[in-house]
């Protein structure tokens, strides 16, 4: 099992363009802020394992794989299901070819065309329970891989039997997420990471885009100066309207729920006045 951050963190390649590189002999200028994304069900607007499962025969599981599914262990069950996907001669292209039409979700292109016009404010990191393959399918697709420095989420490539294999991204001791992923750890890590390698300068804002309950659990850290964005009444946000009317004091983080990505984008350009 995994146990440190960076063992699930893919980062891009430096960009090669001479129109974005800066001038000789000078660091680039720190960026201001810092967005967490989830992936399903808010940068995509479908649960991307039951996506995957359009490419097994009959676009359906038998019932004894299903059954095998434990609350909190979902990753070894998506394990067994890539298995058995495997054995029924999906490869590649099969997964690929259902990857690459799940839907974004509403506004949410044009949300981060208007990220990408502003990267110079932006570091951007996505934080997801699916997997790395799925993800960086789709987001290569789309052309939005370069966006992000890091994709923190449950390792995937595919093995010498040409079957998809899915690992769990780390271990972690917290009661409320599933055993494969704490995001709130995850998130907790990188941003330390981040502020050491940054000598010591924090990020001014911190965003946090999601929508299931395992992205409650990283939206407690925000704090006062923060943003979180949970997808208006699906798990996160009602967890964080509970949280709210019971314990006020232990969520500090503005909440800005959403329906589209045009909601997000709204906010940004009021609060940084673009």
């Amino acid at each position: 099992m995994r146990n440190s951050m960076l063992t699930c963190c893919f980062v891009p390649p430096p960009p090669s363009g001479d129109e974005e590189r800066g001038p000789p002999n000078m660091e680039a200028p720190l960026k201001k802020h810092l967005f967490f994304f989830d992936f399903d069900e808010t940068i995509v607007n479908e649960n991307s394992d039951d996506s995957v499962v359009r490419a097994a025969p009959g676009q359906t599981l038998p019932a004894w794989l299903r059954d095998t599914r434990r609350e909190g262990h979902y990753t070894e069950y998506m394990g067994r299901v890539l298995t058995y996907m495997g054995e029924q001669g999906v490869r590649e292209e099969g997964f690929r070819a259902v990857i690459e039409k799940i839907p974004a979700s509403p506004g949410i292109m044009g949300l981060f065309q208007f990220l990408k016009a502003n990267q110079d404010l932006f570091e951007m990191v996505l934080i997801s329970d699916a997997n790395s393959y799925v993800i960086e399918t789709w987001l290569c697709a789309t052309g939005l891989r370069p966006l992000f420095r890091c994709i923190l989420t449950n390792p995937a490539s595919f093995n010498s039997r040409g079957y998809l294999s899915l690992q769990p991204c780390h271990s972690h001791s917290c009661p409320r997420c599933p055993a494969n992923m704490c995001k709130r750890k995850l998130l907790g890590e990188y941003l330390a990471q981040r502020v050491e390698e940054r000598g010591g300068r924090p990020f001014d804002r911190l965003f946090y885009a999601g929508d299931g309950a395992n992205d409650f659990c990283p939206s407690v850290l925000l704090g006062p100066a923060d943003t979180a964005f949970p997808r208006h009444d699906y798990p996160m946000h009602r967890l964080v309207r509970e949280t709210q009317q019971s314990s006020p004091a232990t969520y500090r983080a503005n909440v800005v729920p959403w329906h589209s990505g045009d909601d997000i984008l709204h906010y940004l350009k009021k609060l940084l006045g673009r």
